[in-house]
């Protein structure tokens, strides 16, 4: 059952809140004073807390203060005189629920306590959801500190109705991080749709992502709706948007200020609810200092712009995207695989990938098809040639990227030295056992 924690120094309020509490079949704890509630909630956290805030060794705003550091989630009704109104609203502004004045009107208090029990629940269920979800994104978009922040604005942005611009290099994974922000967002259950401008003549544009009405050109012999319709409820992904014509990006613009599209040979404005993601393998707002991208249309676009980092930028995520394409290859291919070794794993982690991860992903396809014995190994990993016929590897471009090289490097052959016996390492290296832990899970070494 909630347990409320009633902190007041007067035993006759405690009593009668006590018995309040109780007969709603809750779990009352009582506390006479500040350092006694801190105590308390070492001990088990609450489901909410009714606090005086005249107590003797720490005043209710001492503890309150507290109570926002140590359990931000966990809901506070102030208890107060009528003549500390005042105080109870400045309370209120430092992050308590509600207030109650003395003596409670019983309904009242009832119904604030269920009301603050009920909004401690649903913040701890959100911020157990976003761990959950932060796991998964982890999983899914690697570990490393470049890509930290992106999990992280995914996780802000995901459940709201704001249009995005996702911009990054060819092969980093802006349609797969659309389809996840799509997932996870309130739009899940409705259609995701991917257009892809570059793949498109000018000339068919508009009437591929409006629509068109029998008879509007020559051959429109039915009516046709376009990607906006299609996508109606759910979310549409714009990739390449930097390739539209000016004609179609004022058409572009009309559509998101109004909601509403006019189909090629209607007059009659068609409402459609879509949220937009667009996506470019260039800096959008270069694009706009160059004139060749209208500047309004990517502050509409762009209420929220996320950029994906190139792989060459964050190699310690590797290991974990080779062992998840190898382990997809594996299935595709209906071929038993048992892993792949360190030194392929280092050989991939010297190539610059120009591809990016789409690159990688095909290169552990053809390794899991040109291994002959279910593990991974060096000769099997085949780096796609430049035209001078020396292949595309390189050290890491970044002093950042060269630094982490180093460290794993060492790390492996310290390893080998001591029979892989970490203790050994750890101390060999004079970095802690835990240390060397996080460290060899987050390169990747088996």
């Amino acid at each position: 059952m909630p347990r409320v924690l009633i902190a007041d120094d007067d035993s006759e309020v405690r009593a009668v809140v006590k018995a309040i509490v109780e007969r709603e079949g809750l779990v009352p704890l009582e506390a006479e004073d500040g350092l006694e509630v801190l105590g308390m909630l070492e001990a088990g956290q609450p489901d909410a807390v009714l606090l005086d805030l005249k107590m003797p060794s720490l005043d209710g705003f001492a503890v309150l203060e507290e109570l926002r550091r140590r359990a931000p989630h966990l809901p506070v009704v102030i208890l107060t005189g009528h003549g500390d109104v005042e105080t109870a609203v400045e309370a209120i502004k430092r992050g308590a629920y509600d207030f109650i004045t003395k003596p409670p009107d019983f309904n009242k208090l009832l119904i604030t306590i269920r009301r603050a029990i009920e909004r401690g629940t649903l913040e701890r269920e959100i911020r157990k959801s976003n761990e959950t979800l932060e796991l998964s994104l982890e999983h899914l978009l690697g570990r490393s500190e470049e890509v930290r922040p992106v999990a992280r604005q995914i996780l802000q942005v995901a459940r709201t109705d704001f249009s995005l611009i996702l911009q990054g290099e060819t092969g980093t994974g802006k349609s797969y991080l659309a389809g996840i922000i799509h997932t996870i967002s309130k739009r899940a259950e409705a259609p995701f749709v991917r257009v892809d401008i570059g793949l498109m003549p000018d000339t068919l544009v508009e009437s591929e992502l409006f629509g068109y009405r029998k008879g509007a050109f020559t051959g429109a012999e039915r009516d046709k709706p376009g990607y906006f319709e299609t996508a109606r409820g759910g979310t549409l992904l714009i990739d390449e948007v930097e390739n539209m014509t000016a004609h179609v990006q004022g058409k572009l613009l009309s559509v998101l200020e109004s909601k509403r599209i006019i189909p090629l040979g209607s007059t009659e404005p068609v409402a459609v609810d879509v949220r937009i993601i667009a996506a470019s393998n260039r800096n959008i707002m270069q694009s706009v200092e160059k004139n060749t991208f209208r500047d309004d249309l990517f502050f509409r676009l762009g209420e929220f712009v996320i950029t994906l980092p190139p792989l060459r930028d964050r190699s310690e995520d590797i290991p974990l995207f080779a062992r998840k394409f190898l382990a997809e290859a594996s299935l595709e291919l209906k071929k038993q695989m048992q892993g792949i070794t360190d030194d392929a794993i280092a050989l991939l982690m010297k190539h610059s990938w120009p591809g990016n991860i789409r690159e990688l992903k095909n290169v552990m396809r053809r390794a899991v098809l040109l291994s002959g014995d279910g593990v991974v190994c060096p000769k099997d990993i085949d780096i796609v040639r430049k035209g001078d016929g020396t292949a595309s590897m390189r050290l890491p471009l970044s002093l950042k990227g060269a630094a982490r090289e180093a460290e794993r490097e060492t790390i492996m052959k310290t390893l080998r030295q001591t029979g892989n016996n970490k203790a050994e390492a750890a101390r060999s290296l004079r970095i802690s056992y835990r240390v060397l832990l996080e460290k060899i899970k987050r390169y990747g070494i088996h």
